[in-house]
């Protein structure tokens, strides 16, 4: 099998790349190890553990690529406040959508959500090719172009190659790309919990001496009282954590989140997933290009991963787009080159500073507890200021793709 352009994985990143790339007269495979199906939407089942804090720059490409009327067809979760306090000091600072005239902030989705309604419109538009339940095996330069063999010995022949295969990406260790990792010593638990109290669409985050802790909202039919939880903590106090009874967990949430929304009335299951941070020291070579959590993971303090992801996949397409229209090969070295020098800067600039929060509101030292307690009351008191933030959490800054301009 040849194809004009292969990308390994499915996923939130991938498939929104394939549908970014429709209609450009590439012949498209989307290649995953998934059986990718979507499977009938139940509103009352519970929500899934797995959540992203969407943007509104992230709104829009789904938007375009015609993804998010599934989204909203399914569920998804508006937030128009965030509040964010150091619960070892006085600091908190309030974070409103209405302060630079948005509707919201961004939406609560779950990954699965998204996953289905992206995968749905590439069935319906049927213009990509689907490989499902199909694994890379292999991977290596064949003359100009990248072979590409399946764990069923099926090979697939490419000259341009994205690697969308998430964090483990398989591409990205067969391809011989280097990374910079290393881990936080962190795990995160994430959950679904029902609190006594309404959210009021607000996100919540309280540093902790343990790590951060998000009350991400959740609205259905209605009731706001669900919320997504992702709580960062030590590996030992991640595992007493999980080996807690569900009340016993309950209790200790609450006192982590000072009662804010009062009782944390129901947990369901929780999962425990390893914090590490990792990123490609190159995003591209010859015919091969990296994007979402295949080039770049962070800190989950902020829920900008997939937003990152996402940017990539629209910028990624508008390089590809350019270069047809001007003749050029788009699995070139210099082409690929122009999405790597557009994004990689971003990708280490929030990387950077989610590094930087997350180092300083785990230190101890009492000059920089004053600090971070001083920042967060300063930024408090200047509107401007505060308005920055708000506009880089809806996505509004910086070198935007055409499909997240407004």
């Amino acid at each position: 099998m040849h194809a004009d352009l292969i990308i390994v994985g499915a996923g939130m990143v991938g498939s929104t790349l394939a549908l970014a790339l429709e209609g450009t007269g590439l012949d498209i495979v989307v290649v995953d190890g998934g059986p990718l199906e979507v499977s009938p939407f139940d509103a009352q089942a519970p929500f899934e553990p797995r959540v992203s804090a969407l943007s509104a720059a992230s709104q829009r490409i789904l938007e375009r690529v015609g993804a998010w009327p599934g989204i909203a067809a399914r569920r998804a979760s508006p937030y128009t406040d965030m509040q964010v306090w150091d619960g070892s000091g006085t600091g908190q600072v309030h974070f409103c959508a209405a302060s630079v005239h948005a509707p919201v902030l961004g939406h609560i989705v779950e990954n699965r959500v998204v996953q289905d309604a992206l995968v749905e419109r590439l069935r319906e538009r049927g213009s990509v090719r689907l490989l499902a339940d199909a694994r890379l095996e292999q991977l290596r330069r064949s003359g100009d172009e990248w072979l590409l063999t399946l764990e069923d010995g099926q090979q697939i022949r490419t000259p341009l190659l994205v690697a969308a295969d998430g964090a483990n990406s398989a591409v990205r260790r067969l391809s011989g790309c280097e990374t910079r990792e290393w881990d936080y010593l962190h795990h995160a638990i994430v959950t679904s919990v029902r609190c006594r109290e309404s959210h009021r669409l607000t996100a919540w985050q309280r540093f902790t001496d343990d790590g951060p802790l998000a009350f991400l909202p959740l609205t259905r039919d209605g009731d706001t009282h669900g919320c997504s939880i992702v709580w960062s903590v030590p590996e030992r106090e991640a595992e007493r954590l999980m080996a807690l009874d569900d009340a016993a967990f309950c209790q200790a949430l609450g006192r982590a989140f000072e009662t804010r929304l009062g009782e944390v009335e129901h947990a369901d299951p929780r999962l425990c997933i390893p914090l590490r941070q990792r990123h490609a020291k190159r995003y591209v070579q010859q015919g091969l290009a990296l994007i979402g959590d295949a080039a770049h993971t962070i800190h989950p303090l902020a829920g900008q991963g997939v937003n990152l992801g996402l940017l990539d996949a629209a910028v990624l397409a508008e390089v590809l787009q350019a270069a047809l229209r001007r003749g050029e090969q788009p699995g070139d070295l210099r082409v690929l080159s122009r999405f790597e020098r557009r994004r990689m800067p971003h990708n280490l600039s929030m990387m950077a500073a989610m590094e930087g929060f997350e180092r300083l509101f785990q230190a101890d030292p009492l000059p920089l507890r004053w600090l971070r307690n001083s920042g967060l009351k300063l930024v408090e008191t200047l509107p401007g200021a505060k308005a920055m933030f708000v506009r880089q959490a809806l996505g509004l800054s910086g070198d935007l793709p055409e499909l997240a301009r407004a």
